[in-house]
């Protein structure tokens, strides 16, 4: 007798841990259980292509057929525990899980009714096909979990004892024990091994020893597994906890390495400042929660544009912020980008006053000073992170964001920012679109003017 394996599905395998876990890391449990529970149904339907062929060639044309059903009804459970899979524990899962083990059960050990020649039941246990429950045994490791093994081995045990036991009651064919005794009056084992009624208990029991004993050691795998899952989860959450702190590409530079966090180091980046003009006066003549969320709608908006043209967030001033294009590792597009950006800003403030002038809340004017040269930058903490980037370009690009409420314009660039940008590969002719040189512009702390561009009256 043949039969086709077995591939179980989650079942409760996508049953949660015993302790609390944060919806970000229960999302990514759920999300790698499911691709656990996919990957094991497939494995079920292929072996289920692969088995039906070999039905017919290891048994006569009728007798397949029962078989191939068997199969079938396989592929169907594969079906279901897709429908029903999920993270939680579930009633439905769980006697889904039952009808495989009975399944197999039932077809290992209930003789094929097709069949047309005497068979005991007991004859089923002499072609060794407990096999295929290790097979739905290793499968079930798909699903990252213990429980499920355990679970499933259980039942294994109790069905094929029920199944043991129920063969040994129901000798259909005495008289074939008579003739075997008649045989070999002198070899009693023999004849007791020749019997088609015989159970062979010992052997029976062998199978499960050794099954268990494997079930356990599938089990301390998919245990050991199923913690790393939960250690990708957690990592990945306290990435995403960080990424709430730190711009997008230092959360990756710290994901992979802190080393060049760590390390002091001399390089030119684009400094940016950015700032609400009037925004005392604002605050003074609103209401506390107006102010607040008038606040946030305007950081969430700014800081939106730096994240999305490769900058990091330095730092937030109040009703502005500070961002750097460069850091922490330095690219080939810093100046174009640190420009697009201040472009982009002025934008997106434009949407956002047309936005609050349908709500009838007055608009707001910002200012933007941006200068490229060079700074000293590195991790500057001591018991936690705090990136710092010092030197005269981050005063000038400071002093540039005052000069626009002086000269009354809404984005002052230094020249050597432009000239910077002109040189990298990124840059495009209408970069300078809607900018003009400007006069160079003194800045208290330096000698000789800066020359600058400026966009916006």
């Amino acid at each position: 007798m043949t039969l086709a394996a077995n591939f179980d599905s989650a079942g409760p395998a996508l049953a949660r841990p015993a302790a609390r876990v944060a919806p970000s890391l229960d999302a990514a449990l759920l999300r790698d259980k499911r691709e656990g529970l996919v990957l094991a149904v497939r494995a079920r339907w292929i072996a289920c292509a692969v088995l039906i062929p070999l039905m017919f060639y290891l048994n006569p044309s009728r007798e397949a057929l029962y078989y191939v059903a068997i199969v079938a009804l396989f592929a169907a459970l594969g079906w279901a525990h897709l429908r029903v899979g999920t993270v939680g524990r579930s009633r439905m899962e769980l006697g889904l899980l039952l009808c495989d083990v009975a399944l197999v059960t039932i077809a290992l050990i209930v003789p094929n009714p097709f069949r047309s020649d005497i068979w005991p039941a007991p004859m089923q246990f002499r072609f060794g096909n407990f096999i295929y429950f290790f097979i739905l045994l290793s499968t079930a490791v798909l699903t990252y979990s213990w429980r499920t093994i355990v679970f499933m081995s259980g039942w294994v045990v109790v069905a094929w004892t029920a199944g043991v036991v129920w063969s040994m009651s129901s000798v259909a064919h005495p008289e074939l024990s008579q003739r075997m005794l008649s045989a070999y009056p002198e070899l009693p084992l023999i004849a007791e091994f020749l019997d088609p009624n015989t159970t062979n208990v010992p052997n029976r029991v062998q199978e499960l020893v050794i099954f268990l004993l494997a079930a356990a050691t599938l089990a301390a795998a998919s245990w050991r597994s199923n913690r790393l899952v939960h250690r990708q989860a957690e990592a990945e959450r306290e990435r995403s906890n960080l990424a709430r702190y730190f711009s997008p590409n230092v959360v990756e530079t710290l994901a992979h390495s802190d080393s060049s966090l760590r390390s002091i180091r001399a390089q030119n980046v684009a400094v940016m400042f950015v700032d609400v003009v009037g925004f005392t006066t604002y605050a003074d003549q609103h209401e506390p929660s107006a102010v607040v969320r008038t606040l946030r709608e305007f950081l969430e908006r700014m800081e939106s544009e730096v994240f999305r043209h490769e900058g990091t967030l330095d730092k937030y001033l109040g009703d502005g912020l500070m961002a750097t294009f460069g850091t922490p590792v330095a690219g080939e597009n810093d100046a174009v980008h640190a420009l697009r950006c201040g472009r982009d800003m002025l934008k997106a403030v434009e949407v956002w006053n047309s936005e609050r002038e349908r709500r009838g809340e007055v608009a707001l004017r910002i200012g933007v000073g941006i200068h490229y040269g060079p700074v000293v930058t590195g991790d500057i903490g001591v018991n936690r992170l705090e990136l710092a980037v010092i030197g005269a370009t981050v005063n000038i690009a400071s002093r540039l964001e005052s000069q626009t409420r002086v000269i009354g314009v809404s984005l002052v660039a230094s020249a050597d920012l432009v000239e910077r940008a002109r040189t990298e590969p990124g840059w495009r002719a209408d970069d300078l679109e809607s900018l003009e040189p400007a006069d160079p512009q003194m800045i208290r702390g330096v000698a000789e003017p800066i020359r600058t561009w400026v966009m916006g009256g």
